[in-house]
């Protein structure tokens, strides 16, 4: 991808070859696209030898890399970290190599955060993304303390998140019994085609007894059109779009700030949920809200 400061994208490059093509000389077609000569030759060169993919930017990447660690000792590194959970300061004497190295190989295998393994197995977690939105809904409860010590008790926060764009939608109810987790998924299903997401096709929970054996549950999935999936036992990671939106909801909104009522946090919940769709930059949407990636399927902001 182009810097953002660079002169030439690769529509500018056709550009240029276009006018070159045409009989213009290079020099001026050059000095009106405000770049250097030698840069207009380098992507006239690269064109006639390579066509049109030679318009692309390459990989700044080496083609070698001769002091690179070796396999064995990246492949050692790798077990270590999985088998005893070893950060790089205690690997790098083991492998008598320098902690950063250590680091850098940790990254490129996707082991540098342990949040990224499975602690009873030490197996990388595989996260996956589906390719459009209402392919996959998560959805989960999440129970913070009422806001004020008078107020004895839970707020049970009923969460639906879409897999592939992020979109949230969440409702503070009483309890998590079969009919509330029915009602809830009936109003996120009425939020997500209100927002474009017309069609579920299946809906992804825990294994808490409303989901695994309510017929008013079963009944809401068929009333839908959609299916039912449990994530495995004892991995809430594999509901981790849901897990990861209960760790913002709780820190950017229920434990944000101090709040003098129980209501007045439950009021403020719509703000943050506003705030979380169409306004906060997503890391994995690629700095994008939300709602970018409802509107464009393709995912093209990412």
């Amino acid at each position: 991808m182009s810097h953002r400061n660079a002169r030439l994208t690769v529509h500018g490059r056709r550009l240029l070859i276009d006018r070159v093509r045409s009989g213009r000389p290079v020099a001026h077609v050059a000095a009106e696209m405000g770049i250097s000569r030698p840069t207009a030759h380098k992507w006239i060169r690269r064109w006639r030898s390579e066509g049109e993919s030679g318009l692309f930017d390459r990989s700044s990447r080496p083609h070698t890399t001769p002091h690179r660690t070796s396999a064995a000792a990246e492949a050692l590194d790798c077990r270590l970290r999985k088998d005893r959970t070893f950060g790089p300061a205690r690997l790098g004497p083991i492998l008598g190599i320098p902690a950063s190295t250590v680091h850098r190989i940790l990254t490129r295998h996707s082991l540098n955060r342990l949040a990224h393994l499975d602690r009873p197995t030490g197996q990388l977690i595989r996260h996956y993304e589906r390719d459009r939105p209402g392919k996959l809904i998560h959805v989960d409860v999440k129970k913070p303390g009422r806001a004020r010590r008078s107020s004895v008790g839970f707020d049970y926060v009923h969460s639906a998140v879409d897999d592939h764009s992020r979109l949230a939608h969440s409702e503070i109810h009483g309890d998590e019994k079969a009919a509330t987790c029915a009602d809830f998924l009936r109003m996120a299903a009425a939020f997500f085609t209100t927002h474009g997401i017309t069609r579920i096709e299946r809906v992804l929970t825990d294994n808490a007894w409303p989901y695994r054996k309510s017929s008013a549950w079963q009944q809401t999935l068929a009333d839908l059109g959609t299916t039912g999936k449990l994530t495995r036992a004892y991995r809430p990671q594999t509901n981790d779009k849901v897990e990861r939106f209960n760790r913002t909801l709780l820190d950017e909104w229920a434990y944000q700030r101090p709040y003098t009522t129980n209501t007045e946090r439950t009021d403020a919940l719509a703000v943050f949920l506003h705030t979380y769709n169409h306004h906060r930059s997503h890391t994995a949407l690629g700095g994008h809200p939300p709602i970018n990636r409802v509107n464009n399927p393709a995912g093209q902001y990412t």
